[in-house]
């Protein structure tokens, strides 16, 4: 299944608004350093937000113990003006609960042609 979602400047907008009330909290200097830390703290929630496209690849049987059922699937969206391309655990309720790997792309047509290739 894919869901397309239209391509806008949200993601840019949130990491803009972001800088900017820490900055006005912490400074000027401390602003765009703190909200990388909020960005890495936070990784997996703010690339699903950021998501333009996603594509199932699977349920996921990691074991551990774990009653959830989870799926593996992949997304194309964009953060602070930079393009990405990761895998997600997400749950039957479309929360995503961990991001099991990432790769970053200066240009729309190369995430684009990352994610086409499973």
């Amino acid at each position: 299944m894919v869901q397309v979602q239209s391509l806008s400047d949200a993601a840019d907008r949130v990491m803009a608004a972001l800088v900017s009330g820490l900055e006005i909290e912490f400074g000027a200097r401390a602003g765009r350093a703190l909200a990388t830390r909020f960005l890495e703290a936070e990784e997996a929630d703010f690339h699903w937000d950021a998501r333009l496209e996603v594509r199932w690849l699977g349920c996921y049987f990691g074991g551990g113990g774990v009653d959830i059922e989870l799926d593996r699937v992949r997304i194309l969206g964009r953060i602070d003006r930079r393009w990405f391309v990761a895998v997600m655990l997400v749950d039957g309720e479309g929360n995503a609960q961990a991001m099991l790997g990432k790769r970053s792309f200066g240009q729309g047509a190369q995430a684009r042609r990352a994610f086409a290739d499973a």
